[in-house]
């Protein structure tokens, strides 16, 4: 069983300069444009905090590092060093201001996604025309991008066409056709791994920033079981047969436990017992090893995970 005592809950640090937390990281700008991104294994849903999953942060930094590394001849990334498990040191970047959503298969539970709108009757979504009689969960003739505008303020993403975007002079026309190219050539690459991995990558998010010069780059996180949902090719097509769910990682699972015991967006949030900690942790751990390939190595060094971090980043202190 998962040791439920290695949890980085936060990654709040005194002695480094210019803090932003967000909901899963905790962000330090350093001042010759780096910045520090520490993943803790905060788990968010629901628009808050439910719990924290032990060795999360660790499974999406590396599974995330897997893939930049897989992917550094399509387009440069942030990545400038990994000095812990946890942590990724990366160039600060503007990030623009659209979120790439790039889908193969017409799935998705959201407000925003292609099945829900599909199921509602709607033909014409994100630029993108839809003929009648597509079941759910079927792959579409070839993977679209169905992108949203990105709410920094805290709000909603809506969505977008290619034409708002350019109209709306989010993206430059030629900022529009590089990510377009770039995103659909990561989208293949991923689905041409996971397929050698027994897995479907049937939709995922990227962002993008652009550096001094104005080069395009890829932040924040590529791939990973928080930002892609992954099928299993096995079950596949009885699901889609059956008109049920195909099999997945199911990191839902605590998700789901919570929304069936109170209003997740009212009431408090019920003590989550540690079973469930534990199986969420599982799954993670289970989905960064039939995503990579490789086994899952749990970093026990230091006290607590807080301690090993700090250790870890003490040369980024100011002297």
């Amino acid at each position: 069983m998962t040791d439920l005592t290695r949890v980085l809950d936060h990654a709040r640090i005194a002695e480094l300069p210019a803090p932003y937390y967000g909901k899963v990281r905790d962000c330090y700008d350093l001042p010759d444009d780096r910045r520090i991104l520490i993943s803790s294994d905060r788990i968010s849903a629901f628009d808050r905090i439910l719990a924290a999953i032990p060795f999360k942060g660790q499974v999406l930094t590396q599974t995330a590092r897997y893939w930049f590394e897989k992917t550094a001849d399509i387009c440069p990334n942030h990545v400038l060093d990994y000095p812990d498990p946890n942590v990724v040191i990366g160039r600060k970047l503007t990030i623009l201001p659209v979120e790439i959503v790039v889908r193969g298969y017409l799935a998705g539970s959201t407000s925003t996604s292609i099945l829900t709108r599909y199921k509602k009757g709607e033909r014409e979504m994100y630029g993108h025309t839809f003929p009648d009689g597509l079941r759910d969960n079927q792959a579409l003739p070839a993977a679209i991008i169905t992108p949203t505008s990105k709410a920094f303020d805290g709000g909603h993403d809506e969505p977008l066409t290619a034409v708002e975007i350019i109209e709306q002079k989010l993206l430059t026309a030629e900022q529009w056709e590089r990510i377009s190219d770039i995103a659909q050539k990561l989208f293949a690459r991923g689905q041409k791994i996971a397929t050698e991995r027994g897995l479907i990558l049937v939709d995922t998010k990227y962002e993008f920033g652009v550096d001094a010069t104005g080069e395009i780059i890829l932040a924040d996180e590529i791939h990973t079981p928080d930002s892609s949902r992954f099928w299993l090719v096995d079950g596949y097509q009885a699901a889609l047969d059956n008109g049920t769910r195909p099999p997945s990682f199911d990191k839902d699972i605590i998700r789901a436990w919570v929304d069936a015991r109170c209003d997740p967006y009212k009431d408090p949030i019920p003590v989550i017992p540690a079973e469930m900690i534990a199986a969420t942790a599982d799954v993670y751990i289970k989905a960064f090893e039939a995503i990579t390939g490789q086994s899952f190595e749990p970093n026990l060094e230091g006290d607590t995970p807080l301690a090993r971090v700090r250790a870890n980043l003490a040369s980024y202190f100011p002297e």
